[in-house]
């Protein structure tokens, strides 16, 4: 036998053809290739099984002994191999037919999601939504490795040229702390005078958006101690560890006004401060999936839900 495993499926398509019409040029009219070819292709197969397949006599082609032997095995090959083309286009078209949404804090704001949602799959009945919760160590929430076709992302965002966004909403950061803590008697606080506190920050992994919840351009603003680097009492990546350290005293942290209800449970105010930028919370996309119609389709229902808000 010998090279019998580099037969293609091309070659076993060409003889079961030939077999199956017992005549080549109707063969090759079937196959669309010259009959000089597809005859060079199974002079080229019986070389590599060592055997003739075809008799080509006086009255035209017949099966061998060793051609009738391939032909239910060849027959078998091409229907599986048929079947594993179209699994792959299946699997290819699930993954056209999903769009999976990637976000590290649930956006809650008014039932934002219910109503992009059914926007969304007015416009795209076919499609699959898919929400996914992604882990505080990535900013991107599943965008930049993949993960996400579109994601619910807090700005700024890491290797930002790589992604477009739209801003979904734009709110105050207040200060979340113990209602113990002696700034919580304030109605509202300055930065400067939170600076000093042990603050709560996000993994290292989430870089800008950890600097950014820390309020490091602010503090480079600011004057005398109150601009020294920030001291970090704990690091959170989810919102219940949030909340646990902010009960436990470990540090206090900034939050976007729409995600307050999370974390001010018992034990926990949040608290306006003065001197600090907006938080912008945005759903962001791969510059390269711009024209994905699944992905223009959900940024679509996104803007005329959120304009209409």
């Amino acid at each position: 036998m010998g090279m019998t495993t580099d037969v293609h499926v091309r070659e076993l398509r060409y003889f079961a053809t030939v077999a199956e019409e017992l005549h080549f040029t109707r063969a090759a009219e079937l196959l669309y290739v010259s009959q000089p070819a597809l005859s060079k292709q199974i002079r080229a197969l019986e070389r590599q099984l060592g055997a003739e397949l075809f008799h080509r006599g006086p009255r035209g082609v017949t099966l061998t002994e060793a051609g009738t032997a391939l032909l239910p095995h060849a027959r078998r090959m091409l229907a599986d191999w048929t079947e594993g083309a179209a699994a792959v286009e299946a699997a290819r078209a699930a993954r056209r037919d999903t769009l999976v949404v990637g976000m590290s804090t649930s956006p809650g704001r008014g039932g934002l999601l219910p109503a992009i949602r059914s926007r969304f799959t007015a416009a795209h009945p076919e499609a699959v939504l898919q929400l996914r919760q992604m882990s505080w160590e990535d900013p991107t929430a599943g965008l930049a490795d993949g993960t996400a076709d579109v994601a619910y992302v807090w700005l700024p965002l890491p290797d930002a040229d790589r992604y477009a966004w739209t801003v979904v909403a734009e709110e105050p950061r207040l200060v979340a702390l113990p209602d113990s803590h002696p700034l919580a008697a304030r109605e509202e606080t300055d930065f400067a005078d939170l600076a000093g506190e042990p603050f709560l920050a996000l993994p290292p992994e989430a870089g800008v958006l950890r600097d950014f919840w820390l309020a490091l351009d602010e503090r480079r603003a600011l004057d005398g101690p109150a601009a020294r680097p920030p001291r970090v009492g704990a690091e959170i990546s989810g919102t219940e560890e949030t909340y646990e350290a902010l009960v436990a005293g470990l540090g206090i942290c900034l939050v976007a006004t729409g995600n307050a209800p999370l974390i001010t449970l018992g034990g926990v105010v949040t608290r306006p401060v003065r001197g600090l930028s907006p938080s912008r919370y945005a759903l962001a996309r791969r510059r390269e999936d711009e024209g994905r119609a699944l992905v223009r389709g959900y940024v679509e229902a996104c803007r005329r839900v959120t304009d209409r808000a």
